[in-house]
């Protein structure tokens, strides 16, 4: 999830960049909806590296470890979190 939102000119040069606020209940959802996908690596006949482990405990402390009436602190760290090499 990206608050970017940039503007191009006809060149493909950037014009603007401003930043979208995001509300909670966008933000839970679409976290949601990638810790479900991410299921498939925490089950028991795979192995999961520390780096996936981690990343799916990031994800679910987000909405604790960034308070306040929008997520956009929380959705900014999500950006920055290097994920696991097994998601590149």
């Amino acid at each position: 999830m990206d608050r970017a939102i940039r503007t191009y000119g006809k060149n493909g040069e950037e014009l603007s960049l401003t930043y979208a606020d995001i509300e909670w209940g966008d933000f839970r959802r679409e976290r949601d909806r990638i810790i479900s996908e991410l299921d498939i690596y925490a089950l028991s006949d795979r192995n999961i590296s520390q780096e996936m482990i981690d990343y799916r405990q990031f994800l679910r402390d987000l909405p604790s470890n960034y308070p306040g009436e929008l997520a956009n602190d929380a959705c900014d760290a999500w950006n920055n979190y290097v994920k696991p090499q097994e998601l590149s």
